[in-house]
């Protein structure tokens, strides 16, 4: 077993384990509050799916709580609220999450619920029919959520026939073919002690929630999965989706950006906030605040192991479309050409660190916060690091930046909407 205090991790009381089997334990105290959170993490997701069982990574985590080999769905329900605890779970394109949150003296009883249901799902036959079911309906609800379905188009087009470019939750196709031996199958391929990651934060104590963890998951097995990640290709296509029952058009316009760990990444963060990460941005003041045409309009980005995206979003009338894309060309020239001054850059540095340190005030987003940072980085990162390496970054870094991301010919965009005829020429998309 090998244990460590995490290097520059003083200030945050980080603390990792390696057991013997490969499985990875983080812990964060944080002896103030009277929560624990803690979550089993799998380092691979809806991106390591093939084509024909797309959408069999976030089959499976629901399937979980329908049962395990010794709890039913409803014995699983009534025990969680029965010591006022939280349990939820979510499917990425890379990696998966089962968690738990619950008062620090109720821990014991969390971890025995979650260690059950990550290691011994039943998935029988019966409730695996009702979940296939269940999911369609969800299918469903996202297509008739215009700002998540003109994102789901979008990453579509953008990463085609690659599986990033895959939905998370499949297609009514595949998802109807599951049944309990792929589901096994998924299962011994995925849930091996060197894929996992059980990570807490909160009012606990590195040793003792060792234990727990040891006599829950020292039988795993031991290994890795293996996939090869293929380095999806951008395709910059303009694409018009008609969907005459929506009453606004939804607008997403997006450039190839940095991996997740790309050693510019500080710097992209910065350009984001400046481009469109807030009421002070650039895309909203202009867009909404000075020309009126949205109500909502932001930038983001979107990074994995080996690409990113930068992603404008609007939603518009029909006749501002032009005028709206037109309008983001204009400030990713500005960007591009135009040195950022001093006081905006300082405005922007300084949310983009208020907001990482108020996004890390909850045990959950403590505990998620350590599990990211070892699955992508296989290091902890100390508050004080990052925000030393944001106030670094200089107007050139983002200008440098901006002339990287922002190239006419990489630039794609979907159009989702009653659209009436509205027409987007590739030379109205050029900066």
């Amino acid at each position: 077993m090998t244990k460590m205090l995490v290097p520059d991790s003083a200030a945050r009381s980080v603390r990792k384990t390696i057991l013997p089997n490969g499985l990875t334990v983080l812990t964060e105290e944080m002896n103030h509050i009277r929560s624990v959170s803690a979550g089993v993490w799998i380092r691979t997701g809806s991106r390591h799916e093939t084509a024909e069982v797309n959408g069999i990574s976030h089959f499976a985590e629901h399937m979980v709580f329908k049962g395990t080999t010794s709890r039913s769905a409803e014995t699983i329900a009534r025990q969680v609220d029965s010591f006022g605890g939280n349990l939820d779970a979510f499917t990425a394109k890379e990696c998966v999450c089962f968690n738990v949150k619950v008062l620090d003296e109720n821990l014991p009883k969390a971890m025995d619920v979650l260690s059950d249901l990550v290691l011994h799902p039943s998935f029988h036959e019966g409730d695996v029919r009702k979940e296939r079911s269940v999911i369609v309906e969800e299918i469903k609800m996202d297509e008739d959520n215009p700002d998540s379905l003109v994102h789901e188009i979008f990453v579509q087009n953008f990463w085609k026939d690659h599986p990033l470019g895959r939905p998370i939750l499949g297609t009514r196709e595949t998802v109807r073919k599951f049944d309990p031996a792929m589901l096994f199958n998924y299962y011994q391929q995925r849930f091996k002690a060197g894929n996992m990651v059980v990570a807490a934060a909160g009012n606990l104590d590195h040793d003792r929630f060792l234990e727990l963890v040891q006599e829950k998951f020292a039988t795993v097995p031991a290994g890795m999965s293996e996939f090869a990640d293929l380095k999806p290709k951008v395709s910059a296509r303009i694409s018009m989706r008609n969907k005459k029952a929506l009453e606004q058009v939804q607008v997403c316009i997006g450039v190839p950006s940095y991996s997740i760990s790309h050693q510019n990444r500080y710097a992209s963060f910065v350009l984001n906030t400046l481009l469109g990460g807030g009421m002070s941005s650039r895309l909203f003041q202009r867009v909404r605040e000075k020309e009126g045409l949205v109500y909502s309009i932001f930038s983001e980005l979107n990074p994995f192991r080996d690409t990113g995206c930068l992603a404008v979003y609007a939603g518009t009338s029909c006749e501002s479309v032009n005028k709206v894309v037109q309008s983001v060309m204009k400030e990713f020239r500005d960007l591009k050409e135009v040195p950022v001054s001093g006081d905006e850059l300082a405005r922007a540095k300084a949310q983009l660190k208020g907001n990482l340190m108020l996004s890390l005030e909850s045990s959950m987003a403590r505990m998620s916060n350590l599990a990211r940072q070892d699955i992508y980085y296989d290091r902890f990162y100390e508050m004080d690091e990052i925000a030393n390496r944001i106030e670094a970054v200089q107007s050139e870094h983002v200008q440098q930046v901006a002339r990287e991301f922002f190239v006419s010919e990489q630039i794609a965009v979907t159009v989702l909407g009653n659209l009436s005829g509205l027409k987007l020429a590739r030379d109205q998309v050029t900066c």
